[in-house]
Parts: structure tokens; sequence; C-alpha cells
């Protein structure tokens, strides 16, 4: 799996706006981690869109440099992260880390 994080636009006045530059991402390659479908939903309007949900879950002990508005290539897709990115805690120590992702097409 690859977690591809990119910077913030900064606009000509020099403050950072919301929107991200993809052509000057990084990738960083993560090991070790299960990616899972989860729920997929399907809008027939005048543009027909299908979301699909996937859910990352790392292994016990384990946590990735994952936040939200970074992407993920996994199992050949290009996955948004959806959300806050979940680090469970179990007596005070990491747990694992989990993340809700989507594929919008369409």
């Amino acid at each position: 799996m690859v977690v591809i994080r990119a910077p913030y636009v900064v606009d000509r006045y020099g403050n950072t706006t919301s929107e991200r530059d993809w052509t000057s991402a990084t990738r960083t390659t993560v090991r070790r981690v299960a990616v899972q479908p989860n729920a997929t939903s399907e809008n027939d309007g005048d543009r027909p869109v299908v979301v699909t949900g996937w859910r990352l879950v790392t292994r016990r002990g384990r946590d990735i440099d994952l936040a939200p508005g970074d992407r993920v290539v996994a199992l050949g897709r290009v996955l948004e992260t959806d959300g806050d990115v979940a680090r469970w805690i179990t007596a005070g120590r990491h747990h694992h880390t989990e993340a809700q992702l989507k594929e919008v097409t369409g």
C-alpha cells in the first residue's frame, strides 16, 4: 500500500488554501495493513456516481502516518481518506490504527 500526501496550495498572497497540490505529492510505502471492502452507494441522478467504501486496519501495535486528506493506493485503486484516522489505545498503549477510505467513480 502507498500513502500519498500533497502539500496545500499557497495563493499569490502567501496564504495557505484548502486546495492540495497533487503534482507535488509525496509517496510512502506502508506494509502489513489490511484494506477491506466496506459499504457502497449509488446515485442515479443526472450524473451516475458510485461511492465505494473501504476500511484500513493495521496490525496490533502498528501505527502509520496517515491523516485526513491523504490518498491511499491499495488493491490497484486510488482511495481517499474519509474523515479522521482512528488510533485505538488499550491500557495506555497504541493497539492499532483504523481509517475509512472511499473511491468515487462517475
